[in-house]
């Protein structure tokens, strides 16, 4: 089915809360998203700009960093060293890591305040300096993927482990919907780093991360320390990550499973937590909309929305009632994006639901009505239809979408007959005027028209004409 984009001048939501632009590791706050009004859909979102995002593990990189070749893809370079020429086969070994300047790894818990993230790794090479084997520093991954000791996690060997350090075989890994703690790094195969944390949380099953980590993890046990080769296919496949990670990349990763547990209840987390979990998985909602990733995108919306909720009942103190209307504006904005990736999917019923959530929290959401207002007309309910794109005029009478709108609308009531044409009108001329949009009556003409004049004359003419000829043939 073909589908006509119109723009309507307003932005999709995509703010950030405020422990979001303090975290490095959520994407960037700068862009927001428009919102394309269509036949069928509504939003387009443009992909993140590089981010400036400073590395999650804290510390301002080592004087390594300042040795680098130009670009930001080069190598780190070991001070001059004398015996550095005659030494090519040790420099393989000891080959360091490159780093980028982009962290898109999303954090959907704050790092812990104990003592021990004090230790945390800041360099630009690896994050497990006793596990600096062979396989992690120069092995292609070409070779990775035919070497025997490593294992397979799925069955078309294009996701594999090898395991370093075992874990607590006493305790079950963790399995679907656990939410676990994870010491990470990915590299690419020139040994580019291009993911790290030293303390990731996540849910399994939400589409927090990649499908590779996700995989690799419920194989693990609590403390094994992992290596693990994943096809492009299980992470950022065709499209790749802007601006650090190409197309069709492999990615090979070193893991270590802190811990799991079952996901906490939304309710019993605070209402700031709640408000910052909730607006993380709505930016990882965004992140997969803009790669067209829709259903990826609609799952994480509605955990998103899980986690915005509110206690549904007056309350009297100010700070959290403040609050609870803070949750109340992260989740309309949720709902709208949803409602615009469920226009994606094609799933108009359910778009239409999610629109009207939108309207209870906030009745004069002109996005909102002009959603609802299309999907109702499409449905044939020209009466309902025309109410609340009426409304969603008044709100906002100079938005030429809404007046597109409105005059198919028209067009529909009257069966496809062409109506009166008018032109969208300032919002000062137009007020409450809506009459650009009834169905124009048919006047019957005041008078005797021209035509029937001419033509009597006409008649009269011809009469007299043959009078004359008849007689003068007499």
């Amino acid at each position: 089915m073909q589908i006509v984009s119109i723009t309507l001048n307003s932005k999709m939501e995509t703010e950030p809360c405020r422990e979001e632009q303090k975290d490095p590791a959520v994407g960037p706050a700068e862009p927001e998203l428009r919102e394309e009004i269509s036949e069928l859909a509504l939003n387009e979102m443009p992909r993140w700009p590089a981010d400036k995002a400073e590395e999650l593990c804290g510390k301002k990189q080592a004087d390594t960093e300042s040795r680098a070749g130009e670009g930001k893809g080069t190598e780190i370079k070991r001070p001059p060293d004398p015996e550095q020429e005659s030494g090519k086969t040790e420099c393989k070994k000891e080959r360091k890591l490159k780093k980028t300047n982009s962290w898109k790894m999303v954090r959907f818990q704050d790092p812990s305040t104990e003592d021990d993230v004090l230790e945390r790794d800041s360099t630009a090479e690896i994050l497990f300096p006793e596990y600096a084997v062979e396989d992690w520093t120069s092995t292609s991954f070409e070779e990775l993927f035919l070497a025997e000791e490593w294992e397979n996690i799925s069955e078309d060997r294009l996701l594999r482990k090898k395991v370093l350090k075992s874990g607590d075989s006493q305790v079950p890994c963790p399995t679907w919907g656990q939410e676990v703690t994870v010491k990470m790094q990915g590299v690419l195969e020139d040994r580019t780093v291009v993911e790290k944390d030293c303390k990731l949380v996540f849910v399994i099953g939400e589409g927090d991360v990649n499908q590779a980590l996700e995989e690799c993890i419920m194989s693990m046990q609590r403390g094994e320390i992992t290596l693990l080769l994943a096809d492009s296919q299980y992470a950022y496949g065709l499209l790749g990550r802007e601006p650090d990670i190409p197309t069709w990349a492999p990615i090979l990763y070193q893991l270590q499973l802190l811990d799991f547990r079952d996901k906490p209840d939304p309710l019993t987390l605070s209402i700031s937590d709640r408000i910052r979990i909730g607006n993380q998985k709505r930016e990882r909602g965004n992140f997969h909309f803009q790669r067209e990733e829709y259903s990826l995108a609609a799952t994480a919306y509605r955990v998103a929305l899980e986690v915005l909720t509110t206690c549904g009942r007056d309350v009297s103190d100010v700070s959290m009632k403040a609050e609870e209307e803070e949750v109340r504006e992260y989740r309309m904005k949720c709902l709208n994006n949803l409602a615009t990736t469920q226009l994606k999917l094609e799933q108009f019923d359910e778009a239409l639901h999610t629109s009207r959530d939108v309207l209870f929290l906030e009745p004069n959401n002109v996005k909102a009505l002009f959603r609802a207002g299309k999907l109702l007309s499409d449905k044939g309910e020209y009466k309902e239809a025309m109410e609340v794109l009426k409304k969603a005029l008044k709100l906002e009478p100079a938005t030429k979408a809404i007046h597109t709108e409105l005059s198919k609308l028209v067009k529909r009531q009257s069966g496809g007959k062409d109506t009166q044409q008018w032109k969208a009108k300032p919002a000062e001329m137009l007020g409450d005027n809506i009459a650009p949009f009834l169905i124009p009556s048919k006047k019957k003409p005041s008078g005797m028209s021209w035509k029937f004049i001419l033509g009597a004359l006409v008649v009269a003419l011809g009469s007299l004409v043959t009078s004359v000829v008849m007689t003068a043939r007499n």
